[in-house]
């Protein structure tokens, strides 16, 4: 059994880095990222307000949810918020018609499932008793 909570804690860690990774690097600039996810969603049906507003939340979404998979934190809540994030950004990039990070994505999207599927192996979280 320790070997499994050992996995999976192992393979929380790549998806919580890259996460934490993408909120770290964009937070500083989030105005100019924003702007310049809105500007590519120009020739889309979305909007650019509505494109900025999401794009400025973003950041600090991928930020939190980086910090919890890396912490463990409640890893079944955790993994469905970033499943429904990455559908967003896969309708996003379909828009776009931009099939190699809709690829990607989907590949983000079927790890936090999988994460999500052996919940049940996560070790005790930082602090925290029930980390399901």
């Amino acid at each position: 059994m320790q070997t499994q909570k050992s996995a999976y804690a192992l393979a929380r860690l790549p998806i919580g880095f890259s996460f934490f990774g993408h909120g770290m690097v964009r937070i500083p600039k989030l105005n100019s990222f924003a702007d310049g996810m809105a500007q590519s969603f120009e020739e889309t049906m979305l909007g650019h307000d509505f494109v900025f507003s999401f794009a400025t939340v973003l950041p600090i979404i991928e930020l939190l949810l980086g910090m919890a998979l890396l912490a463990g934190l409640k890893m079944k809540i955790t993994s469905t918020v970033g499943v429904f994030l990455v559908c967003k950004l896969i309708f996003g990039s379909s828009l776009q018609e931009n099939w190699s990070a809709v690829a990607i994505q989907i590949f983000y999207g079927l790890y936090l499932a999988i994460l999500h599927l052996f919940a049940d192996s996560n070790g005790y979280a930082i602090g925290m008793k029930n980390n399901k």
